[in-house]
């Protein structure tokens, strides 16, 4: 069914992000936040950014996604409803997949298979609860040494409702799979062990969830050169 508000969607600022090299995704939620019911936007990628449309219905958009060539897609945000994101940045869900870009540096086809794969796992045809596929995900990066993955796993699971008590859980069979001396050198220096303290921590300390998360996004978060997935290049 053709929506409504199509018909002006000509009309809408176009972003052609088709270039841009860093991490675009605040820029782009920054700018969905600022636009007023009854206003749109046009993304421009090379390949189709499905993990743009979770991010831009927690601001309130629904699309209309057109393909005009083999490397071109054009997705028209349409603005329906005022909704404030639960997240500094924009969504629901803290530490969206950027690493898609890094595959449009190789080729726009592999960048295109890999975010379709992206779906097939994380879309909402799921089984599994999201905070269950989380703490599987997290647990595959400890067992792989795949730090990076596993804090931002860990992040994302705490953002959709992973308590402490399961985190403790966890973090206990890690030792027992991995074993005592594994635990010791690898996975208590890393990031994901000190993102799993501070959340213990602050809970303890009665701080409420939001401003952990808050906490966490800023010192685990894309800034962060043990977390991120986006080259920065030197400081």
């Amino acid at each position: 069914m053709t929506k409504e508000w199509t018909s002006k969607k000509d009309l809408f600022e176009v972003i052609d992000v088709r270039k841009l090299t860093g991490n675009f995704l605040p820029m782009l939620l920054k700018k969905g936040s600022i636009t007023s019911v009854g206003e749109g936007i046009c993304v421009v990628q090379s390949f189709e950014p499905i993990p743009l449309y979770s991010a831009m219905a927690d601001l309130g958009f629904e699309y209309v996604t057109e393909k005009t060539s083999d490397n071109e897609y054009r997705v028209y945000f349409y603005k329906i409803k005022e909704k404030q994101a639960n997240m500094a940045g924009g969504g629901n869900v803290p530490l969206k997949p950027t690493a898609m870009v890094n595959f449009k540096k190789i080729d726009d086809s592999l960048a295109d298979l890999v975010v379709n794969f992206w779906d097939l796992i994380w879309g909402e045809n799921s089984v599994f609860e999201m905070k269950v596929k989380l703490l599987l995900s997290l647990a595959n990066g400890v067992g792989g040494g795949r730090f990076r993955q596993a804090t931002r796993e860990l992040v994302k699971g705490y953002a959709t409702g992973v308590t402490v008590a399961e985190l403790d859980e966890l973090f206990s069979m890690f030792v027992w799979n991995q074993g005592v001396g594994t635990f010791a050198s690898e996975i208590g220096p890393s990031p994901l062990f000190a993102a799993y303290s501070l959340i213990k921590e602050q809970e303890q300390k009665g701080i409420p969830k939001a401003d952990i998360l808050k906490e966490l996004i800023e010192r685990f978060g894309e800034n962060n050169p043990q977390v991120g997935t986006l080259y920065k290049g030197k400081e």
